[in-house]
C-alpha cells in the first residue's frame, strides 16, 4: 500500500502540460496518419494546412521542446509534397529550420526523428539554386537516425529509398526488408500500416 500510495503521489506532482503535451502530440500523429494513408487526394492539401497550423500553435504552447517542432517539420513537409510546385520550396525550407531548431534541443527526441525527417528532405527536394538538397547531407542524417534507431520503420525506410535514389538497389534492400520487419508501434498503427505498403510497393520496383 506504501508504494502504491508513493506512485500515486509521483503521477499527482506531475505538471498537467505534461500529459497535455503528449496527448497532443499522439493527436498529431494519428491526424497526420489518417490524412496520409486514408484520406482521399484532392482533400489532403486543406487538411494538412490546417493540421500545419495547429502545429505552430503546438510549438508556440512548448518552445523549448523538440517534439512539437520535429512534428511542425514533419507536417510541413508532406504538406509542400501534397501541393508541389515552387510555392512548396518555402514550406520545406521552413520545415528545415524547425527540424534543426529541434535538433539543437535534442537530437534524440522521438528516437532521432528529426534526423530522419531531415535527411529525408535533404535528398528529396532540388538541389542549390532551386532549394537546399544535398545527398551528402542526406546521408549524414539519415545514418545519424540508424545510430539513434537501429530497428525503427521509418529510418531504414528513407535510407533505404535513399540508396534506391543513389543507384544502391541491392543495399537498399537491406534496409527495406528491416524496414518491413520493424517492431510494431501499438499507438501508431495506421502509420505502421500505410508505411509498409510504400515499402512493399518500393521492394517491388527493385
Amino acid at each position: 500500500m506504501r508504494i502504491c500510495l508513493a506512485v500515486l503521489m509521483a503521477l499527482l506532482a506531475l505538471p498537467a502540460s505534461a500529459a497535455s503535451m503528449s496527448e497532443r502530440l499522439l493527436d498529431i500523429q494519428h491526424r497526420w496518419a489518417e490524412i496520409q494513408y486514408r484520406l482521399d487526394e484532392d482533400k489532403r492539401l486543406e487538411a494538412f494546412e490546417e493540421l500545419a497550423a495547429e502545429t505552430k500553435t503546438f510549438v508556440a504552447d512548448y518552445p523549448d521542446r523538440a517534439e512539437p517542432l520535429i512534428w511542425r517539420g514533419i507536417v510541413l513537409s508532406t504538406r509542400a509534397g501534397a501541393e508541389g510546385g515552387f510555392s512548396a520550396l518555402s514550406l520545406v525550407g521552413t520545415a528545415r529550420e524547425a527540424l534543426e531548431k529541434a535538433l539543437e534541443i535534442d537530437p534524440e527526441a522521438l528516437a532521432g526523428s528529426a534526423h530522419t525527417s531531415l535527411g529525408s528532405l535533404y535528398y528529396q527536394v532540388p538541389s542549390w539554386p532551386l532549394s537546399f538538397g544535398d545527398d551528402e547531407q542526406a546521408r549524414k542524417h539519415l545514418r545519424k537516425a540508424l545510430a539513434i534507431n537501429p530497428d525503427g520503420i521509418d529510418p531504414n525506410y528513407f535510407f533505404g529509398d535513399f540508396l534506391v535514389e543513389q543507384g544502391e538497389e541491392k543495399r537498399a534492400r537491406t534496409y527495406l526488408e528491416r524496414a518491413l520487419n520493424a517492431p510494431e508501434r501499438p499507438d501508431r498503427p495506421v502509420a505502421d500500416k500505410g508505411r509498409r505498403q510504400e515499402i512493399r510497393a518500393l521492394l517491388e520496383t527493385l
